[in-house]
């Protein structure tokens, strides 16, 4: 049996892997700051993760096999992380995200080495703690908390999934793909750049299973977690609209501050050759975007 620790974790793909982790045996702990009770079967400690007294605290003198960290957007709560599990862990595995690549514009897909962490400058002294700096940088957040733990060496093997976008599931809250069937359903234009770049995705089940896996394998470093294919607005747009005969799907150009959720101004879609050749069996998006449109659908409906 495998000791377990989720930081974070009750919501969206979060509770997915939870769930696979329990079905496969391990003994799962589960981090938060109590505002949500983890499922049945896990062992629950409350903490807030951005205090670090607080976080050693709960965790007294418990070690695990590893550590999904669900939660970690900013370098300073990497440095806290890193310091609080450093020497209670074989192993740690950040989410991290496609935003890593937000300076990238390339055609060709991203591979890890286009964003190494051990070369990206970390600043702790900006206002991390800013509910609205952090939105606004999102990306370069998870890019430094990236930096912290690859600056601790092999001493510290740890593991950061830069997640492509993720679509499906009843549970999805991020509204993003509801912006569409909104639209097409009342015929209101869908804003998108001017030149619309394609971008990869990833099924909520498919990230859930990825990071599963991810617990149990051995390898280090960063790695992209993607399904085979790439999506543009119009292609999302097409899907939803085959369950929306009623509805009406009109697109106008604007500016880049100004665009629908998924539409993109440069292109960084991610290569998941590293996960492929590692042993993951990535879905191909095409296969499972109608499930996922369906999913959002019956939630809406």
């Amino acid at each position: 049996m495998r000791e377990v620790c989720v930081i974070g974790g009750n919501r969206y793909f979060g509770k997915r892997v939870i769930a696979r982790l329990i079905a496969a045996g391990d003994r799962v702990t589960v981090i938060n700051r109590g505002s949500s009770a983890p499922p049945p079967g896990v062992i629950h400690l409350v903490a807030d993760r951005d205090d670090e007294k607080s976080l050693e605290g709960v965790l007294g003198p418990r070690t695990f096999d590893v550590v999904i960290d669900q939660v970690c957007y900013t370098p300073r709560q990497a440095e806290i992380a890193r310091r609080v599990f450093a020497g209670r862990t074989r192993r740690y595995v950040m989410t991290s995200t496609v935003e890593v690549y937000g300076y990238e514009d390339s055609a060709a897909l991203v591979p890890e080495d286009a964003v190494d962490p051990r070369t990206v400058a970390v600043d702790l002294e900006l206002p991390w703690d800013d509910p609205e700096f952090l939105d606004a940088h999102y990306g370069e957040g998870k890019r430094q908390a990236e930096a912290v733990f690859a600056a601790a060496g092999p001493a510290f093997p740890y593991v950061t999934v830069r997640v492509a976008h993720v679509l499906g599931g009843g549970d999805d809250f991020t509204g993003r793909l509801d912006h569409y069937t909104d639209r097409i359903r009342t015929g209101e234009p869908i804003a998108v750049p001017a030149v619309n770049h394609p971008a990869t995705y990833i099924h909520v089940e498919e990230i859930a299973d990825f990071l599963t896996w991810t617990a149990g394998a051995e390898f280090t470093g960063p790695v992209n977690a993607a399904s085979h294919g790439t999506l543009t607005t119009e292609e999302l747009c097409a899907a939803v609209a085959v369950h929306l005969p009623e509805g009406r799907t009109v697109f106008r150009s604007a500016d880049a501050g100004d665009v629908s959720p998924f539409s993109f101004t440069r292109s960084y879609g991610m290569d998941n050759s590293r996960a492929t050749k590692l042993g993951f069996t990535f879905g191909d998006v095409s296969n499972w975007l109608p499930r996922a449109v369906t999913e959002t659908l019956r939630k809406a409906g």
